[in-house]
């Protein structure tokens, strides 16, 4: 094959890294040495890498979360676990240093016939799958590096009618890049058959850019490649509209306040009846929400950076100035 031709073809289909630069694409390197490594400390890390301290010091600092009926330490703690769980019928379980979405164990009811646990999927588990379930957390089964783990067990979310259809028998959720406490970008991520009900886009979850503004969707894509309606569910997804959107923007601000990390990835949940709530905090959030935006985070990033004064303003004002510069029709 003529080289020539294979260049072209290949430049034809990829954006050339000038290309990328000029329209203000942050790379890796770019993430994780001029906003990662300056702006979030090291020794604030375990904060968002342990979602049993996330969870203590949301509810400290009064950010709505999902309650957390308790935590299993050791191994001896696993036969009290109906203790624990006490008359809750419907609860997930989750590991500490989980990432990806592995080890989450979803439960919706107890049979009352048999007394097992029904999941998510209708399938139902003993007692004693249960109890397996979370000594292989503990072990470190689901845990970055393989290190012992802690598991949270944590009241269920009814996520919001308004998204139905969006998801494939997962949560949706939506994740707001906040920097210095300015949210920047978002997105959703739906889960489909392909990613097995997980919100992760390395696993085949569709990701939905929204736009700060409005909360509307602005581009859809499933593996980097665009899509108009979700796989499994055929639902458009340009119809999708995030509810309480100042809401979500607030509270994912609020976690700069909170954590004392200054590049963080919020991720929040919409409940049915308790409305917006932080699910968790990523102290090194992914690159692909510029795709799902079709935008650059450079151009968004170093305008906050030129900001005088901005530490002196409200979570409500940087919430509002986010929302004036960064909605799709200011790109």
């Amino acid at each position: 094959m003529d080289i020539l031709a294979y260049l072209k073809g290949f430049y034809e289909r990829y954006a050339s890294p000038f290309e990328m630069a000029k329209d203000g694409i942050m790379g890796m390197n770019q993430r994780n040495v001029n906003y990662i490594g300056r702006y979030n400390k090291r020794s604030l890390f375990p904060l968002v890498d342990n979602k049993l301290l996330t969870k203590q010091i949301a509810l400290k600092n009064h950010v709505k979360t999902p309650d957390l009926i308790g935590s299993i330490q050791n191994q001896p703690e696993v036969n009290n676990v109906l203790n624990i769980i006490g008359n809750h019928t419907e609860f997930c379980i989750k590991p500490a240093h989980g990432s990806g979405g592995k080890g989450i164990l979803v439960i919706k009811d107890k049979s009352k016939t048999t007394g097992n646990f029904i999941k998510s999927s209708g399938q139902e588990i003993t007692l004693h799958e249960l109890k397996r379930h979370i000594t292989n957390i503990l072990a470190g089964l689901f845990s970055l590096g393989g290190k012992q783990d802690v598991a949270l067990i944590e009241d269920l979310i009814h996520f919001d009618n308004v998204f139905s259809g969006y998801s494939y028998d997962g949560v949706p959720d939506t994740r707001v890049i906040v920097f210095q406490g300015f949210p920047v970008m978002c997105m959703m991520r739906l889960s489909t058959s392909a990613s097995d009900g997980k919100a992760n886009l390395h696993q085949g979850a569709v990701g939905v850019g929204i736009c700060v503004r409005t909360g509307r969707a602005v581009r859809a894509v499933q593996h980097n490649e665009p899509i108009t309606i979700h796989p499994d569910t055929d639902k458009v997804l340009s119809e999708l509209r995030v509810p309480h959107w100042r809401e979500v923007l607030e509270l994912a601000a609020s976690c700069y306040d909170m954590s004392g990390l200054g590049y963080i990835g919020t991720d929040i949940v919409l409940d049915r009846d308790k409305g917006p709530m932080l699910l968790e905090l990523n102290a090194r959030p992914g690159l692909a929400i510029q795709i799902c935006n079709n935008a650059g985070l450079l151009p968004r990033l170093r305008l906050i950076e030129a900001m005088t004064k901005k530490h002196r303003l409200s979570i409500e004002q940087r919430v509002a100035f986010s929302m004036q510069h960064f909605g799709v029709f200011n790109e």
